[in-house]
């Protein structure tokens, strides 16, 4: 090779180095090495496209020519062209990484070849020998992991079951457990049935037996609300006997039970004073003195329960031991005022008395006397105690009215011995108002009057709605109370102009609808409208003329308040009243009828040749002649006096007197009217069949009497009230001479 290193040879010198410049390497290289997965088939692209050209020297030290023949010059040239060839058969991405790190190193193409290779290529056998060393290695760590996980896993599997088994051992102890418990439960169950009807049966050997066996005891409950066997033997009867055995086993036991309670809290004597039975109270109390004051799940004592039941023995029994119970300062703390209470609200005011000494709450008890405080004997029943009280033999009325007549008197002295109590007391000014008050809202005039007599300043004390005793008592209708008006001095004119908050003076007051619980005992709407309409003229005579027209806060006049507070009652009284008479219309009409028809067709007929009646001469006729008229004409009267009700006007004015009035005039016309057609059809009857035998005159008096009586039984009563309510004497007025203040 001729030349400079510097300078080609010609062409037509021989060149030992192709240089095929004008092959297009992409056209036999399609697949650009972009990394493992194109590896293999870019480097078998790039091989033929070298090895067609003669030009795997320059990659491979296995191949020809890879010695440098020539000028280096021509080998750099060819192998510059080699390593383009390779460099642009790179992707993007890959010529990036590839030539990154060796920017500035002169690399041959076989250095590009084998720095390829390392990357992307298969591993040597050097390095297939150290991987596989690593492999071995690893395969060997992976084996052992393996074996000591599987021998983790079975160490833990082992652990599992061994848990696993003294966990189900422990469930077979606790299941065997649960058996011998449930075995034992239901035995004692079974024991607790037997000995609970043994109790009843009062069979005591068969109740030592069970005891003996030691299942149950005394102290278990053997019912499902918690009663021990005491508790049972003590509500099941009164056999002493029986009793007294149960009591001394609990007395031989060495846990006591006679201060077991049930459910409710309840001990035996709490039983025994529930359902009355003194005697076993009178035992328990021998056995065990603490049972006194011992509570139930209510706070209340076996002497609560007894009065609350109205077991009178077994309260006085209890009475009397809490009386002479030798712990005094026990006694010194206890308050009676709660069982006293019980006691006058069970009308058992000779309990009360004797537990009078040990009230510490005087207004509670007050308060109790007037919601419960007993009717006065009246003036009939006066006289019949004085009349059969020398008659050796006790009649059941007359004891009944000695009965009446001593709670009346026990009570007055129980009322004014609280109020001594409360006057002894530090805060009088408060504790009378609640009894004053309630004693008003009853009615109950003698606790208003023992209250006023020692306090008062009562008859101005007021409510929380601003009202005294007089305008309470006009609010609740209480006219007993208010007719006190008539027994005060000068101060009754107060109370001709008072007012309250609102303005309203006393006449306001009576226009209000009165309680139900007034109203309520009056039958008919017509008569509560009445008893209304007599409390709002009764006020307005009271009071100054004035006062009718005044207006309260509201700007309503009393006549305004009245009318606005009964106008759903004055509706009820229109229907009442029309329902009644048109249904006494019908009876009327039907009697009327009647009547006119016998009157007609009389007994017996007439005689043909004058027309005169056959019975005519005979007495009975008579007597059918006059109460067939009688019956007639009251009949009518009583049907045009119905007929007037339901025509007539029903303004509350006319609820007053008139229509009252002409209900009474039907309602007696008609009764007169029904008994007059009884007589008539009687004696019609024993005309035509009873002439020949008087034994027909007996049945016929007894059947007339059936009718009458019922007809006497259902409509007297009605009209009694009607007669009363309207013509009886008044309801108010001065009822007594003595001063009340």
């Amino acid at each position: 090779m001729a030349g400079s290193s510097s300078s080609l040879p010609s062409s037509g010198e021989a060149n030992p180095y192709p240089y095929p410049s004008h092959v297009c390497a992409p056209n036999f290289v399609t697949v650009k090495l972009s990394g493992l997965e194109t590896y293999n088939v870019w480097k078998m692209q790039m091989w033929c496209l070298l090895e067609s050209h003669d030009m795997l020297g320059f990659i491979s030290s296995h191949a020809s020519g890879e010695e440098k023949v020539g000028d280096d010059m021509l080998w750099r040239r060819s192998d510059a062209l080699v390593k383009g060839w390779i460099l642009g058969s790179l992707s993007q991405q890959t010529l990036e990484y590839f030539v990154k790190p060796i920017p500035d190193k002169d690399l041959a193409a076989k250095d590009v070849w084998d720095e390829l290779h390392s990357l992307y290529g298969p591993p040597t056998q050097e390095y297939v020998a150290e991987e596989k060393l690593d492999l071995d290695l690893e395969i060997i760590m992976e084996h052992a992991k393996k074996e000591a996980k599987e021998a983790t896993k079975e160490a833990k599997k082992e652990a599992k079951e061994a848990k696993e088994a003294k966990k189900e051992a422990e469930e077979a102890i606790k299941k065997v457990d649960a058996v011998e418990v449930k075995i034992l439960e239901e035995e004692k169950k079974r024991s607790a049935e037997k000995l609970h009807a043994a109790i009843l049966q009062q069979n005591f050997l068969y109740v030592e037996h069970i005891l003996h066996d030691g299942v149950v005891t005394l102290r278990d409950e053997i019912t499902i609300n918690g009663n021990t066997a005491l508790h049972v033997a003590v509500g099941t009867g009164k056999n002493i006997e029986f009793l007294e055995k149960m009591l001394n086993l609990a007395s031989k036991d060495n846990q006591p039970s006679l201060d077991m309670r049930n459910l409710e809290g309840s001990t035996p004597l709490h039983v025994a004073a529930i359902i009355g039975n003194t005697e076993a109270a009178k035992m328990l109390v021998e056995k065990n003195p603490d049972l006194f004051y011992e509570k139930d799940n209510e706070g209340q004592t076996p002497l609560y329960r007894a009065l609350s039941n109205m077991h009178t023995d077994t309260s006085i029994y209890l009475l009397d031991l809490y009386l002479k119970f030798p712990d005094m300062e026990k006694l010194d703390k206890f308050d009676s005022s709660e069982i006293v209470v019980n006691a006058i609200s069970s009308k058992d005011y000779d309990s009360a008395l004797k537990m009078a000494k040990y009230i510490r709450d005087p207004d509670t008890v007050l308060t109790a006397i007037a919601q419960n405080f007993p009717p006065k004997v009246n003036f009939l029943e006066r006289r019949m105690m004085f009349l059969f009280s020398y008659v050796p033999v006790k009649i059941k009325f007359v004891e009944a009215i000695k009965r009446k007549a001593k709670a009346y008197n026990d009570a007055k002295f129980l009322a004014r011995f609280a109020c001594r109590l409360i006057r002894e007391s530090t805060t009088t000014s408060t504790c009378y108002n609640n009894a004053s008050f309630e004693a008003t809202r009853q009615n109950a005039v003698k606790v208003v009057k023992i209250i006023v007599s020692k306090f008062p300043n009562a008859i101005w004390s007021i409510n929380e709605d601003g009202h005294n005793i007089i305008q309470y008592a006009v609010i609740n209708r209480s006219e007993k109370v208010y007719n006190l008006l008539y027994q005060m001095s000068e101060h009754k004119n107060i109370y001709r102009t008072i007012k309250d908050p609102y303005e309203n003076n006393l006449l306001h007051l009576a226009a209000r609808l009165a309680p139900e619980n007034k109203l309520d005992p009056i039958s008919g709407a017509a008569l509560k409208i009445q008893r209304e309409l007599q409390w709002f003229k009764e006020v307005e005579s009271f009071v100054c003329p004035l006062n009718t027209i005044q207006k309260n806060s509201s700007g309503e006049t009393p006549q305004m308040v009245f009318t606005n507070e009964h106008n759903n009652l004055l509706s009820e009284g229109e229907k009442w009243m029309k329902e009644t008479a048109q249904s006494y219309t019908i009876t009327a009409t039907l009697i009327t009828t009647i009547m006119f028809a016998a009157a007609i067709t009389v007994p017996g007929g007439n005689k043909q040749d004058n027309g005169i009646p056959v019975f005519a001469n005979i007495s009975l006729f008579t007597l059918f002649a006059i109460s067939d008229v009688i019956s007639f004409f009251t009949s009518v009267a009583s049907l045009l006096m119905f007929l007037s009700i339901v025509t007539d006007s029903f303004t509350e004015q006319n609820f007053l007197v008139r229509l009252p009035a002409k209900l009474i005039i039907g309602l007696v016309s008609l009764s007169i009217s029904t008994i007059a057609m009884l007589v008539a059809f009687s004696t019609s009857f024993v005309l035509v069949f009873g002439q020949n035998s008087s034994r027909i005159f007996a049945p016929i008096v007894a059947l007339i009497i059936l009718p009458f009586t019922f007809f006497i039984t259902l409509q007297f009563a009605l009209v009694k009230k009607l007669i009363s309510a309207t013509y009886g004497r008044s309801m108010f007025g001065k009822k007594s001479n003595a001063p009340f203040y």
